[in-house]
């Protein structure tokens, strides 16, 4: 099907292409009944795609729908028409964070915190309502910082992914990004979220992941056999209580993490509270 601007899709009107992601390529686009601009990700369902695979699409939008909070981009509307899945998100200004992961833009050490506990606060309410993002990263999560935002994006259709991978036996997702249950092929739950937002955190304080490989299985051997390395050998002079923070979120042990999501919001205030002094 025709993406190109100016296409029509399910009472939308295409624009420019704003980003294109693994899940999908975003639009900007005009609801045509009312003018409204919005944010409009097109995902293209595999080709095999089953009604029932379509029914989850839409299953898993619906979840995504419900999540009301300022922290996470609103969904208005989604569907499928033809071999194309369409979500009508709420349009986002700024940009996201993964221009900050180099290392010349790294955010201060204040900044990453207050952050992590602005998405930390938007997974509670997720939690909360059975909801897990299972894809977080920086390229997920929109800052604005004149208008003071910072919005989690994307949540469900990681799951709509893993669901193709589990029946073709490939490894969907950013492994990078991954608990290792996660990439072992546990069903990810809350701790796998907090697993991704500490190696987000590590990211935005040292400009690397705490795993890296040339190859897939060599990135797979690293997370399973090995503790993610102390950050305060890439930032010595990140403060011990920070750098222990983040070691717990990549534990590899899923319960020694964080006992929920609120909790974890605290903990992060604190630490930047604790900054300041």
């Amino acid at each position: 099907m025709a993406t190109a601007p100016g296409t029509r899709i399910a009472g939308y009107r295409l624009g420019r292409v704003l980003g294109c992601g693994q899940h999908g390529t975003v639009h900007l686009a005009e609801e045509l009944a009312t003018g409204q601009a919005v944010a409009l990700k097109l995902v293209t369902l595999p080709a095999e795609a089953t009604v029932d695979a379509k029914k989850q699409f839409l299953h898993q939008a619906a979840a995504a729908q419900s999540l009301k909070h300022p922290g996470i981009v609103a969904l208005h509307a989604a569907g499928v028409q033809g071999a194309l899945g369409w979500l009508a998100m709420e349009l986002v200004p700024g940009s996201d964070l993964q221009r900050y992961t180099a290392p010349a833009r790294l955010l201060p050490e204040a900044l990453v915190l207050q952050v992590g506990a602005r998405l930390a606060e938007a997974l509670a309410h997720a939690h909360a309502l059975g909801v897990v993002h299972r894809d977080i990263k920086p390229a997920n999560v929109l800052v604005h910082w004149p208008g003071d935002l910072v919005k989690l994006a994307d949540f469900g259709l990681a799951r709509t992914a893993d669901t193709q991978a589990t029946r073709t036996g490939l490894l969907l997702g950013s492994p990078g990004y991954m608990a290792p249950e996660q990439l072992a092929g546990a069903v990810p739950d809350a701790r796998t979220d907090f697993y991704a937002l500490g190696v987000t955190l590590f990211q935005l304080l040292s400009s690397r992941l705490p795993f890296e490989g040339d190859t897939l299985g060599a990135l797979l051997r690293q997370v399973a056999s090995s503790a993610a390395p102390d950050l305060r050998q890439m930032h010595p002079r990140l403060p011990a209580h920070v750098a222990h923070l983040v070691a717990r979120l990549l534990s590899r042990q899923p319960d020694r993490r964080a006992d929920t999501a609120a909790t974890l919001a605290q903990e992060l205030h604190a630490a930047m509270r604790a900054l300041a002094h």
